[in-house]
């Protein structure tokens, strides 16, 4: 029994005195200072590596917030830029003996200058400057001509203002349908392809040589101006080379180019070619000359959506058998029937330009002209808000209501100053708003002509854009 005990005992006692020894251990200095100290420098590297990680975090932060600040400046200059250089015409028309009133409410001052033959100003610098910031009226004579020069701010120089002094005029509006026949000067050629030879191969020699775009004016030195005369005069050449002068971009030059028979023995070039374009607008106004201006756009081809270059035009009367409206993403169309005859014909064309179709009525055409003369209206005129357009959608012309939601004074499209919304009840019924046709309609505000109809909104066909009667007038 007592054995038992002791060994119990004893076995307790060593473990107790084995306890001791390891906590003496963790007491004592030395062991201490050692394990503190590489506890303290381990921390110390990790604190040194996380203040370098946050420091560079922090420099990269810091750098995407100053490109991020520059870049917000630079579009912030660049809508500042934009505003102000849309909101200020570059050219403004004004009467001649009539004070014209101009209010751009622009942070700007500009000084006139009055421009000789010479080029030289017979005003003292400073002398004549205005408030751009206020409403300004204008006087000037018919035989001057000036210059603005505008500074932002009143010191930094950004745009010079031609102000054109112009006789003062009335116009008939007419909004009627009219048919619409024009010739190319010379053959267009709509674009390039290929076609299989008589040994199964394809060929096409017009390509890389000519292109979209391109007018033949002659073939092996003679005038050739119909599509069905080109093509015959290629198919009699034999397979010998042909020489074709072309016009491409403004400028005449000569091209050579062998043409290939294809499988039906027939010679050919591989090129797709036309002398003509047909369609549907509307008369916009006729002056007190008889000359009439139409569409507010010129007639561009539509494979190659350049304006053609035109070498005669007729107009014709026409009728509108069938509307599309128009909805969402789908453009509506009116569209008319035209009968080719003589007893037709509304009169000639004379000029396709980006700001419509011109020339001269007969007699027929002059009989549409029922209304009585307006008085135009210039682009500082006119105001945000309702105004009127004059077409013809169900048999009869009639005026229809419309909103003027922006203008655009100095806007890189000429034919697109005006944005308008169609708000008449009666025209969304028929149409859904503006629809292809009705390009040319005239745009009428507080008893003054001041523009016409020339583009729909795809996306809303109730909204649309026009030119304003001023730039119409300058073709």
């Amino acid at each position: 029994m007592f054995l038992g005990k002791k060994a119990r005992g004893g076995r307790e006692k060593n473990a107790d005195i084995k306890g001791n020894h390891q906590a003496g251990d963790r007491m004592r200095p030395g062991v201490e200072s050692d394990t503190v100290k590489e506890q303290a420098g381990s921390d110390m590297v990790i604190l040194l590596q996380n203040w370098k990680s946050r420091v560079k975090r922090y420099k990269i932060y810091r750098a995407f917030l100053n490109v991020a600040l520059a870049a917000g400046c630079m579009a912030l200059v660049g809508m500042l830029y934009y505003y102000v250089d849309s909101s200020i015409p570059s050219i403004i028309n004004i009467r001649a003996g009539a004070p014209e009133s101009l209010r751009l409410d622009l942070p700007a001052k500009g000084e006139i200058v009055s421009v000789s033959d010479r080029g030289e100003s017979n005003i003292p610098q400073g002398a004549v400057e205005i408030d751009l910031s206020k409403p300004v009226t204008l006087k000037a004579a018919m035989e001057s001509s000036y210059q603005m020069q505008v500074k932002l701010f009143g010191f930094l120089h950004f745009k010079n203002i031609e102000i054109q002094v112009i006789e003062d005029q009335e116009l008939i509006p007419v909004g009627a349908p009219i048919g619409i026949y024009v010739k190319t000067n010379g053959v267009l050629v709509v674009g390039t392809g290929e076609f299989q030879g008589g040994d199964g191969v394809s060929y096409s020699p017009g390509k890389y040589i000519l292109k979209s775009g391109d007018y033949i004016r002659k073939i092996n030195g003679e005038a050739v101006t119909e599509k069905d005369d080109f093509i015959s005069r290629v198919e009699e050449c034999g397979g010998n080379e042909i020489l074709l002068e072309i016009e491409r971009d403004g400028e005449l030059m000569e091209v050579e180019i062998t043409p290939v028979q294809n499988a039906a023995g027939d010679y050919k070039i591989g090129v797709w070619v036309r002398d003509n374009a047909q369609g549907v607008g509307t008369m916009t106004y006729i002056d007190s000359r008889g000359n009439f201006g139409a569409l507010g756009h010129g007639i561009t081809d539509v494979d190659t959506s350049t304006l053609m270059h035109m070498e005669g035009g007729t107009l014709y009367q026409t009728d509108i058998v069938d509307i599309q409206k128009g909805t969402a993403g789908n453009p509506g169309e009116m569209t008319g029937m035209i009968i080719y005859s003589d007893d037709r014909i509304l009169g000639d064309i004379t000029d396709n330009s980006t700001r419509g179709i011109f020339g001269v009525c007969n007699s027929k055409a002059l009989e549409m002209g029922v209304r009585e003369p307006l008085p135009i209206g210039l682009k500082q005129e006119i105001e945000l808000g309702m105004a009127q357009i004059l077409c013809t959608v169900d048999g009869s012309t009639r005026f229809y209501d419309v909103e003027i939601t922006a203008l655009h004074l100095d806007h890189d499209n000429v034919n697109r100053g005006i944005e308008l919304t169609v708000t008449d009840p009666d025209l969304l019924s028929l149409t859904g708003g503006i629809v292809q046709g009705m390009s040319g309609s005239p745009i009428i505000q507080n008893g003054k002509f001041i523009g016409a109809v020339t583009h729909v909104l795809v996306q809303d066909s109730r909204k649309g854009y026009g030119i304003f009667i001023e730039n119409m007038l300058e073709h």
